[in-house]
């Protein structure tokens, strides 16, 4: 790594930039700062701040505000007005997409992660990739018309699929979608914008969004496990994701085929033969029937139930996290926390807090929203990136 110093005056700007925007960007609306306030928050000196501010109006990151807005209480005072600062909110959006079995959906925001809009549309399960693929770009493309976003406004896309996801955004296994194992995702979706791409393991943008917006707010060690037919698990250790060395941390689903001969078609059955057609449909039915106190369903709900605990139990004792938020279509389980609770109060010497999701089906698009948000908060608020806004 190059040495810092001060003799490059590239990178002072970068620096002061920087400072100058995460100043603002601390303040709320309709909250802005004055040259004389920023000067103290930042510490630089006032014909510093002063032209710093200059390039960030002129690359349109900063705005001047109003005095009566700038204010609290929102009354302007007497004599000239000192001038005041905001943080341009509006200056860019961003895009969170989900894409999945059932569903695709896409969430807009502005530069703070406030929602500005959102759009899901339904599809088949058994829809090819390329049918996929042009679903969201049909939903994107509606998504923008009806918020009057255009699309170069965008400077950051984030995708939750699921699947085992390269850092390209090639998916290398996805065995819940159709064609979806070895596509470029990322490649073929960046075709779309003019703005970066990321792609993310779908539990793993369901954590995010429930640690920013849900029930794992202030939390920093936590599981978040989406139970499906193939559960999959995402994991924040010590605040930060944890994707493993090859991006397959969390895939539980994968414990059948590493020695277990029950796999989801027999554990879920109601008769002698597999469940057939495999879907989310037909396992609501099962638990629908079991719910009424049919017999051979309620024995299947209760087998596939000990596989998900027994499953969750051992990445419980592999992170030892603080909480365990369920997600996914088996959250809107009856009894499915207490299952899960005395699993692990059984084998896990300090058994973690058991929840459901707060967001239910929006965490995968809110965490995928929250991958484009970090992206551009990165670029915008680092030295690295801050050379980029002005």
């Amino acid at each position: 790594m190059s040495k810092l110093t001060g003799r490059d005056p590239s990178l002072l700007r970068r620096i002061n930039s920087t400072v100058v925007l995460r100043a603002l960007r601390g303040t709320t609306a309709p909250a802005a700062l004055t040259l004389t306030e920023l000067v103290r928050a930042t510490e630089l000196s006032r014909p510093t701040v002063e032209g710093v501010v200059e390039d960030l109006i002129e690359a349109g990151l900063v705005a001047e505000a109003a005095d009566a807005a700038a204010r609290p209480g929102g009354t302007a005072r007497r004599g000239r007005p000192a001038r005041s600062f905001r943080f341009r909110a509006e200056a860019g959006q961003l895009l969170g997409l989900e894409i999945g079995p059932h569903r695709v959906a896409a969430v807009l925001s502005d530069l703070t992660g406030r929602l500005t809009g959102s759009l899901t549309r339904e599809v088949d399960e058994t829809a090819e990739a390329e049918a996929r693929l042009e679903r969201i770009r049909g939903t994107v493309a509606e998504l923008l018309r009806r918020t009057g976003t255009a699309r170069d406004a965008l400077r950051a896309v984030g995708v939750g699929t699921p699947g085992i996801v390269e850092a390209d955004g090639t998916v290398r296994l996805g065995t819940a979608l159709p064609g979806w194992t070895g596509l470029a995702l990322g490649e073929r979706l960046r075709r779309s914008f003019r703005c970066p791409v990321l792609v993310e393991n779908d539990a793993n943008a369901a954590v995010l969004a429930e640690h920013w917006k849900g029930a794992a707010r202030g939390v920093d060690d936590v599981v978040m496990v989406l139970a499906g037919l193939s559960p999959g698990a995402g994991s924040l250790i010590g605040g930060r994701l944890h994707r493993g060395f090859g991006g397959a941390a969390g895939e539980i689903g994968a414990l059948h085929l590493l020695g277990r001969e029950v796999t989801p078609e027999r554990l879920l059955s109601t008769t002698d033969e597999p469940l057939h057609p495999l879907d989310e449909a037909a396992v609501a039915r099962v638990f629908a029937e079991a719910r009424v106190g049919d017999g051979r369903a309620r024995r299947a709900m209760d087998r596939f139930l000990a596989r998900l605990v027994h499953d969750v139990a051992a990445l419980v004792l592999a992170l030892d996290p603080e909480l365990l938020v369920v997600g996914g279509w088996a959250s809107g389980l009856d009894g499915v926390l207490d299952p899960l609770r005395a699993e692990l109060e059984r084998y896990c010497l300090r058994p973690p807090r058991v929840v459901l999701s707060r967001l239910g089906d929006t965490a995968v698009a809110t965490g995928a929203l929250r991958v484009a948000l970090d992206h551009t908060e990165s670029e915008l608020f680092t030295v690295e990136g801050a050379g980029t806004a002005g």
